[in-house]
This record gives C-alpha cells, structure tokens and sequence, in this order.
C-alpha cells in the first residue's frame, strides 16, 4: 500500500518567494528577482495524486459529531508528566509532532526517555546504531521495547514501518501471551532524529535542503496517519531561533514542540507551540542531570534554590508558564561607566524592553543612570518574555543603584507603563497565591501598588 508512492515523481524548481514555476533551477527568479530562491519540488499528475491519496486513505465519508470516537482515552502516556501535559494529557495516535531545539540542548535525550516508556522503533539519522546504545546506556535505559534504525532514505524508512506494521498484523493472539513479545514487536511510537538529515530519492537535491525536507515529512505524515501510528520528528533550530527548513513543515504536523534553555544551565523547558489536540503554550519543567532529564515538579524551587538574600540588586518576581505560576530571581548590577556610551547588557529579558524601563526610572524617578553601566540577568537560565517582570526588573536596578536590598521576603510583579503607572496582569491572584505558599509574606502587585514611585518607597 505504501509502496505505491515509491514510483519516480516528476519535479520542478518554484521559487519560494513569489511561487513561480520552472523547470530547470536557475540561480535568479525572473519573477522575483531573488537569487537562489528556486527548490526542487515535487509536482504528480492529478491522476496520479488523486489515486495515491486514495489509496492511502480510503473514500471518506461524513460522519455525525456525537458519533466520532473520542481520543482521550486512547492517548499513549509517557510516564513524564511533564512531558504528557504539553502534548495535551498523552500522545495520540497517528499525530506527528515536531521537536526543535537548539543544539545540544537535549531533544534527543528527551525523546529516548519517552521512547523506554512506551516503545516503539527510533530512527536515527545522525547517530549509528552503536552511538544510541551508549547515550542509552549512559541514561540507564536497557531498551528491551527500542527497535533502532540507521537510516537516512525516507522510502527505505517508510518501507521499514510498512514491514514491522504487516509483521503486527500476522502476529497470532497465542504469540502475543509473551509480554516481551508484545514489547519487541508492537510498533506505539515512532522517532525521527533528525528531518534534516533524511532524503528521498525522487529528488536531486542533497539532504536538509527545503525540497527534501519538505518531501520527506509528507512521506512520513502519510505512513503515520495510514497506520494510526503516533510520531515524533527532531528538527534543528537555525542562528535566528527559527525551526530549520520551510515554515510550512510547521503547518504539515499536529503538534510544534520547543525544548529551550541556556546549554549550560541545568534547567530545561519544553513549549507548546501548536497543538491540534491540546491547550497551546503549556511548558514543562525538566533538570538536565548526570541520568539525563529530570521532572522538575516544584519548578519554584529549582530557579530560588542558590538565591542570596538580602543582597542589593536582587528581586523575586513571578511569571506564568503556560498556566502555572513560577518564581524566579531578577539581579541587576549597576556601576559607574568607564565608556562615553554606558552599556545595558540583558540576559534573559529582552534588551528594548530593559532600555524603556530604564528611561522609565530616569524620567519618573529622576534616577541619574545616563553615566552607569546596568547588567540585569534572570537566574537559571529562563528568558522572560511576559510584561509582568517589569516592576521586579525596575525595582532591581534601583536597588542596586541605591545599594539598599529588598526584603528577602518580598516578591515583585507587574507592568509599567510609560508614565510610570503599574498596570493590571493576567493571573494576579495565582501569582499571589504561588508566592505565598512559598513563604513569601509581602507581594508587591497592581493591586498594592498604583505607580513606580509608590513602590519605590519600601527602599
């Protein structure tokens, strides 16, 4: 059945900016101008496509809402809770997840812990077959359920799943009384490592290239939803942070996993980006360990533990993660420039974001920071995107400037606006609570605190 897509499918070059069509690559698009935008692409005849599809998927039917069966209880569960509630409570089956990250920040590992949970085949592209044994050796996974494939053909990969699913299919019920049967030869979970090292050879483009990507991924989405088999393809990040390959490969999944944090920090978060069966911007909080990677239950406490109190400079804030409220600690160094330009250096908060709530402080406060040098960093390696952290990184500084600490017991959110005013955020009463729970006794909040001198006061 899969191995009618297998034939010789005709190509031709369109360009990526403005669409045009050509049957030959040309380094300059003579619609666009664009140089080097034309990508190989498969093109099949209409026939030809329309008997694919429909062999593929069979003739569909409409069918009642009330009659469709419900998917939850058939999601796969990873034994991660962390990781089950960013995919929306479980894998589902016959979904296709993307997985991006930066390099070296632990997909692979990741992935290989889910796959000892729930089994299933991993494909690696990168990796040999011996190379998987020792990371999965080092992770203290003995993987009796992991099938392992070298492979970087995509026909050969999709032939692969094509022959384990036909072997499931003849397995007799007898057989499948032995539970180390039942592991070696079920096939619940399939791992892609990476897309970008896959080829097909229907076309001549080298591996990684937007054609090939592009190709690859459909052959694979079209295995998984044919055979109901749930899949995770690995993709790399490029310099900008981007998903590496078209943005349309974002489109052809279910669901956008991001695995993100500083290489050298032990804290990882993975993000939702899409979900066609869950709650968007859900997070999962992961410790990078000698064991590989921990569930981090009390994520508070992993950004507080190495905290210094009653130091000037630091403040704790809270910011939501998807929908759990973490505390995390702002610091900020302020010291007299030794540069005709005084330098504003941010780590985990965004640098136009810092220089606004600096002018904020100059102009409403009267603070003089035109001839000081001002460092702010959010520990443990977590960016903050959220307005929220305003106040905390405004307070931050003064502190710093003023050499005065805030109460250790103290916990600061809330955004600020251009003319100095504190203003309302989501979640205000989750993030109260969260703080008071971890001993927090005065929470500095928009419901406290009406302007950026008010709260300036308590220094």
């Amino acid at each position: 059945m899969i191995g009618s897509i297998h034939m010789k499918l005709r190509t031709s070059y369109v360009c990526q900016q403005c669409g045009y069509e050509s049957p030959s690559w040309m380094g300059k698009c003579p619609s666009c101008a664009s140089w080097n935008s034309l990508i190989e692409t498969v093109r099949e005849a209409q026939s030809q496509k329309s008997k694919v599809k429909g062999q593929k998927f069979g003739i569909q039917k409409p069918v009642k809402l009330s009659e469709v069966k419900h998917i939850e209880k058939n999601r796969l569960k990873s034994g991660y809770e962390e990781f089950d509630r960013v995919v929306g409570g479980g894998i589902v089956p016959g979904s296709v997840i993307l997985l991006a990250g930066d390099p070296g920040i632990g997909k692979s590992t990741l992935i290989l812990h889910v796959l000892a949970k729930i089994g299933g085949l991993y494909v690696s592209g990168e990796e040999s077959a011996e190379q998987v044994k020792l990371r999965a050796k080092r992770l203290g996974i003995d993987g009796e359920n992991i099938s392992i494939l070298a492979e970087t053909n995509v026909e050969g990969i999709v032939q692969a799943i094509s022959d384990m699913r036909e072997a499931i299919s003849k397995t007799k019920e007898e057989d499948l009384s032995d539970l180390s049967l039942i592991a070696s030869r079920l096939l619940p979970l399939v791992i892609v490592d990476s897309i970008q090292t896959l080829s097909s050879s229907d076309l001549d483009g080298m591996a990684g290239s937007v054609g090939q990507i592009r190709h690859s991924t459909e052959l694979l989405i079209a295995a998984a939803k044919s055979g109901g088999i749930p899949m995770i393809i690995i993709g790399h990040v490029t310099k900008e942070g981007a998903i590496a390959g078209p943005k349309v490969l974002e489109h052809m999944v279910d669901t956008v996993l991001y695995l993100e944090g500083e290489r050298f920090a032990t804290a990882r978060i993975l993000r939702t980006l899409k979900n066609r069966f869950g709650a968007v911007e859900e997070v999962g909080i992961f410790e990078m360990g000698e064991k590989g990677l921990l569930e981090v239950t009390n994520p508070s406490a992993l950004f507080l533990q190495d905290r210094v109190t009653n130091v000037p400079g630091s403040v704790v804030t809270v910011i939501m993660e998807g929908t759990r409220p973490m505390l995390v600690e702002i610091q900020a160094l302020v010291v007299p420039s030794q540069l005709a330009i005084p330098r504003r250096v941010g780590s985990g908060v965004d640098y136009n974001r810092l220089q606004l709530l600096v002018a904020i402080l100059q102009k409403r406060l009267n603070v003089p920071l035109g001839t000081f040098d001002i460092f702010v960093n959010v520990s443990g390696g977590i960016k903050v995107g959220e307005p929220s952290a305003d106040l905390a990184v405004a307070m931050a500084i003064l502190s710093s400037f003023k050499n005065k600490p805030i109460n250790s017991k103290t916990a600061v959110f809330g955004e600020l606006g251009l003319l100095g005013e504190v203003r309302s955020i989501g979640a205000e009463d989750r993030r109260i609570k969260e703080a008071k729970r971890l001993g927090f006794t005065t929470v500095i909040s928009p419901k406290t605190t009406r302007n950026l001198k008010q709260a300036g006061e308590i220094l």
